[in-house]
C-alpha cells in the first residue's frame, strides 16, 4: 500500500553550505551538508586540480591520461577564510570557494578574474544505469574564445560550438560533424589577453558547450563518473599548452625515417605490386621511407597471419625493401576472428582475455574477418600478452612499425558502430562497462602494441600509428584523421584538425593525404601534398576502390610538384627533428596556429588557414580549385618569402600569388633553418656539410639544431647535440653566437652559411676572433660561407 505519493525530485542536485573544512598538505578539502565533498589539489602554482564527490564518497582516483613523469610542484600555498568565503593562494593564482555554494573563482594576484563558476558543480541521478551525470557551468564573458578539444573538424575558434567525446568510427565525415574518432576532453579558454585550459578528466561520453546554448554560459558534463578537472592559467597560452602536456606526456623521439614521407594504400597486394610500388619511388626519384600492407596481407585478415598465396616469405620481401631504404609498416586490427584452429583466438579464449557482456556471454562483433571476439586491453595481463604476439613479426620477420586500425573499437553492422554498452571491463582494477571504457579502449591497445613494438624493435626506436585515441595516447603513438575524402572541403578539414590536435598535446598527427574515400584531381592532389609535408605525420593514404593515389598516378606535371615537395620536406628533416626534440622535452607543439603565436592580435583570433611550422616558418596552403594565389595574414615582426627572399612585414594581411607548383612559405626574420641534402630516404646520403639558411634582421633572434644517431636511445645518455645560434643583426654587422650541448659528434665538419636579407657587402669575416680569408670561406657567392661546425662566434661585418 502507497502511504506516500511524494516523487524524489529526479532534476538536477546541487552543493549546499560548507560545514567542513580541511587540508592534508597539497590537498584542500570542503565539505557541504548535503554531503558534496570539493577537493582541491595544489599541483603547481599555476595548476590547480578539482574532484568533487557526492553522498561523501569520491569515485576511485584512477587515470589513463596522466603521465606518472609529469613534473609537479609548488612553492607557495595559504588558505585564510572570512565571512563568506575561503581563499587559497598560490604564488601564482587566487581561488575563492564560496561556503553557501561551493561556487569557485579563479583570479591572478592582481583580482583579474580568469575564470568563474556560474552554476558551478550540479549533477543529476542517472536512474537508467547508476551514478551520476556530473557537470559544471562556468561564466562566458564578452570576447572569450576558446581552442583545442583535439580531432574536430570544426571551425578552430569553438565559441558558440556544441561539441561531444565518444571515439567513433567515422568513414567519409563532414565538416561539423561530431564526434569523430578521438576523445581529448581539454580546451584553451582566451579572453582580455590572458588564456587558461581546462582538461576534464573523464573517459566517459563528455560534452562540451561553448556559449552555444546560452551566450553567457560554457559548460561540460559526462553521462557518468566524476566530475574531475585540472585548471591552468598562462596568461601565454604557450604556457596552457605546454602544462597540458606535462601533464599527459609527449613520446619519446621517434625514429628519423617516422618522420619521412609513406606510402599506402587499401592495400598493397600481392608482393609484386609491394615492389612495383617502391621500384616507382626509386625510378621516379620522389623520396619514400616507408610502404604500409593494410589487411589483405593477413590470411582472411586474422591478425598476425600472412596471406602466403600473396606474401610467400614475407621476411625475404621486407628485407629486400629494406635494402632498397623502405621500411614495411603492417596494419593490426583488434577484432579476433572466432574461428578455433587460429592460435590467437585460442590462446585469448584459453586466458580469459576477451570482453565479455553483462550476462556472460561474450561479446560479439562482425568486423573485416567476420564475426569476432574483442580482447580486453584494459586489463594489464591482456596488454602484456598482446605486446607478446608481436615478436614473431618484428624479431623473426623484420616487420618495422605498427599501425592500429578500427580500434574504437569499430564494429560493423549495429546502429552504435560500436560494442555493446553493457560489455564489462577490467579497467586496470576498477571494473565498469563500456560507458566507461569505450574512450580508452584504443588507447590501451595501441599502449599495449607501443610495449610490444618497443621491445622487439630495441635497440632501435619504435614506430607506431593509431586512429582511436583518448587524452594521453600521444605517449605512445602517432596518429592521422581517420577516413577523410578527396574534396576541397576536406583539404580545409585536414589543416584545422592537425592544428587542433597540435594544440591538444598531440603533434605527431597527419591526415591521409588526397583524401581516403574517393579520388583527387591532380589539382587536388598536389595541393594536399603541399599541406601534408608540414605536418608531422606525413603519409598517402587511400581506398583501393577509388582509383590510383601515387605520386606518379595524375601525369607528369603533377609528378614533378610532388616530387619538389617531398624533397623540401628532406631538406627540411634536421629543422622536423629539432621540432620533434622540443615537443618531446619542453612539450612544445610542432605546428602552431597563429592565435597560438600571437594572441595579444585580435586579427589571430578567427583565422584557421595559416600556421607556423616550428617556430620560424610560415605556411599557409592553397585551399581552392583554379587558385593563382590568396589572401593570407602576417602575424607580427618580419618575414622572408622562401622562393624569392623578399622581406615583408607583418602585422597585415596581404595578397601572395601561388600558381600551381608553390604555396605561400615564409621563414621568420633572424632564424637559422638547418638543411639536409635531398636523399631518397634517411639515411641513404652521408651529410659533408650541414647547410643553414640564415635570414637576416635587425635585432636578436636564437635558433635550435638537434641531431643524434638518428635512432636508438643513445641520446638518452647524453650522445645528442643540440646547438643554439644567438644571431644578432645590426646595420653593418651580423654576429652569429654557437652554444653547443651534448657529446654526439656529427659526421660532417662543416656548416655552410646561406645568408639572405644581408644590408650590407661583407668586408671583413671572424671567427672565435680571427680575421680569415674571405677566399677560404666563400665558395657559392657572396652570402655563402664555409665555417668549421666548432666555431663558437662568427662576426661579419660591412667593408
Amino acid at each position: 500500500m502507497i502511504t506516500n505519493t511524494e516523487l524524489e525530485y529526479k532534476g538536477n542536485l546541487y552543493p549546499n553550505h560548507i560545514v567542513e573544512f580541511k587540508q592534508d598538505n597539497d590537498k584542500l578539502y570542503f565539505t557541504t551538508e548535503n554531503g558534496v565533498i570539493l577537493q582541491v589539489t595544489i599541483l603547481r602554482g599555476s595548476v590547480l586540480r578539482f574532484r568533487y564527490a557526492t553522498n561523501h564518497v569520491f569515485e576511485p582516483d584512477f587515470s589513463y591520461a596522466i603521465d606518472e613523469e609529469a613534473s609537479l610542484g609548488y612553492s607557495i600555498l595559504e588558505v585564510t577564510e572570512n565571512e563568506t568565503e575561503y581563499l587559497v593562494k598560490t604564488a601564482r593564482l587566487q581561488l575563492l570557494v564560496d561556503k553557501m555554494s561551493l561556487r569557485t573563482q579563479i583570479s591572478d594576484l592582481d583580482g583579474t578574474i580568469i575564470n568563474e563558476d556560474e552554476a558551478g558543480f550540479h549533477w543529476e541521478e542517472n536512474y537508467e544505469y547508476g551514478g551520476n551525470t556530473v557537470k559544471m557551468s562556468k561564466m562566458t564573458p564578452t570576447g572569450e574564445s576558446y581552442y583545442g578539444m583535439g580531432d574536430k573538424s570544426t571551425h578552430s575558434n569553438l565559441k558558440g560550438k556544441r561539441v561531444e567525446n565518444w571515439v567513433t568510427d567515422s568513414y567519409a565525415y563532414g565538416k561539423d560533424q561530431d564526434p569523430l574518432y578521438k576523445a581529448i576532453p581539454f580546451y584553451i579558454g582566451l579572453n582580455r589577453g590572458r588564456a587558461y585550459g581546462i582538461f576534464f578528466d573523464n573517459s566517459f561520453k563528455t560534452h562540451f558547450d561553448f556559449a552555444y546554448e546560452k551566450r553567457t554560459v560554457t559548460s561540460f558534463w559526462a553521462d557518468g563518473g566524476a566530475m574531475d578537472y585540472y585548471f591552468f592559467y598562462g596568461p601565454d597560452m604557450s604556457t596552457v599548452v605546454s602544462a597540458y602536456s606535462n601533464l599527459t606526456g609527449t613520446p619519446e623521439l621517434p625514429p628519423l625515417w617516422a618522420l619521412g614521407f609513406h606510402q599506402s594504400k587499401w592495400s598493397y597486394y600481392p608482393e609484386s605490386n609491394v615492389k612495383e610500388i617502391a621500384n616507382q619511388f626509386r625510378e621516379h626519384n620522389i623520396p619514400c621511407d616507408a610502404i604500409y600492407l593494410d589487411i589483405d596481407y593477413m590470411d582472411g585478415f586474422r591478425c598476425f597471419t600472412w596471406d602466403k598465396n600473396h606474401f610467400p616469405d614475407p621476411k625475404r620481401m621486407i628485407s629486400e625493401l629494406e635494402q632498397d631504404g623502405f621500411k614495411t609498416v603492417v596494419m593490426i586490427d583488434p577484432g579476433i576472428k572466432i574461428d578455433r584452429d587460429y592460435w590467437v583466438y585460442q590462446e585469448a579464449l584459453e586466458n580469459d582475455y576477451f570482453c565479455k557482456r553483462g550476462d556472460g556471454p561474450l561479446m560479439h562483433g562482425k568486423v573485416w574477418p567476420g564475426e569476432c571476439n574483442f580482447p580486453d586491453f584494459t586489463n594489464p595481463e591482456v596488454r602484456e600478452w598482446w605486446a607478446e604476439l608481436y615478436k614473431e613479426f618484428i624479431s623473426d620477420i623484420g616487420v618495422h612499425a605498427v599501425w592500429n586500425d578500427m580500434n574504437e573499437p569499430a564494429v560493423m553492422e549495429v546502429p552504435s558502430k560500436t560494442a555493446p554498452l553493457d560489455t564489462r571491463h577490467d579497467y586496470d582494477g576498477y571494473p565498469c562497462t563500456h560507458r566507461k571504457a569505450h574512450n580508452v579502449y584504443g588507447m590501451q591497445m595501441v599502449r599495449a602494441t607501443y610495449e610490444g613494438v618497443k621491445k622487439y624493435v630495441y635497440p632501435k626506436r619504435p614506430f607506431v600509428i593509431t586512429r582511436a585515441a583518448f587524452a594521453g595516447t600521444q605517449r605512445y603513438s602517432s596518429t592521422w584523421t581517420g577516413d577523410n575524402v578527396a574534396t576541397w572541403e576536406h583539404l580545409w578539414i585536414a589543416n584545422v584538425q592537425v592544428q587542433r590536435m597540435c594544440m591538444s598535446g598531440y603533434s605527431f598527427v597527419g591526415s591521409d593525404i588526397g583524401g581516403f574515400a574517393e579520388q583527387p584531381n591532380g589539382e587536388l592532389f598536389a595541393r594536399w601534398i603541399q599541406l601534408g609535408v608540414f605536418h608531422p605525420f606525413c603519409r598517402v593514404h587511400s581506398s583501393g576502390d577509388h582509383g590510383d593515389q601515387e605520386p606518379w598516378s595524375f601525369g607528369s606535371d603533377i609528378t614533378d610538384i610532388v616530387r619538389k615537395f617531398v624533397e623540401i620536406r628532406y631538406q627540411l628533416l634536421p629543422y622536423l627533428y629539432t621540432m620533434f626534440y622540443k615537443y618531446s622535452k619542453d612539450h612544445i607543439p610542432m605546428l602552431k596556429p597563429l592565435v597560438y603565436y600571437d594572441q595579444e592580435d585580435t586579427q589571430t583570433h578567427f583565422r584557421t588557414d595559416e600556421f607556423i611550422f616550428g617556430n620560424q616558418i610560415l605556411v599557409c596552403p592553397i585551399q581552392e580549385p583554379n587558385a593563382q594565389g590568396r589572401r593570407m595574414y602576417f602575424p607580427k615582426g618580419k618575414w622572408y618569402d622562401f622562393w624569392t627572399q623578399e622581406c615583408l612585414n607583418g602585422g597585415k594581411e596581404r595578397w601572395v600569388t601561388a600558381e600551381l607548383d608553390m604555396i605561400p612559405i615564409y621563414v621568420k626574420a633572424g632564424a637559422v633553418i638547418p638543411k639536409y641534402p635531398v636523399q631518397q630516404y634517411v639515411g641513404q646520403v652521408k651529410l659533408k656539410e650541414l647547410v643553414l639558411e640564415t635570414y637576416f634582421t635587425v635585432g636578436v633572434e636564437t635558433s635550435e639544431v638537434y641531431e643524434d644517431a638518428q635512432d636508438g636511445y643513445d641520446y638518452k645518455k647524453g650522445r645528442y647535440s643540440l646547438r643554439n645560434f644567438k644571431l644578432t643583426g645590426k646595420e653593418k654587422s651580423l654576429t652569429i653566437q654557437q652554444f653547443k650541448d651534448g657529446s654526439f659528434v656529427t659526421g660532417y665538419e662543416k656548416f655552410r652559411f646561406n645568408i639572405y636579407g644581408l644590408p650590407f657587402k661583407i668586408g671583413k669575416v671572424q671567427v672565435d676572433n680571427e680575421e680569415v680569408n674571405l677566399k677560404t670561406v666563400r665558395s657559392n657567392g657572396d652570402n655563402s660561407m664555409l665555417i668549421d661546425k666548432n666555431f663558437t662566434l662568427l662576426h661579419i661585418t660591412s667593408k
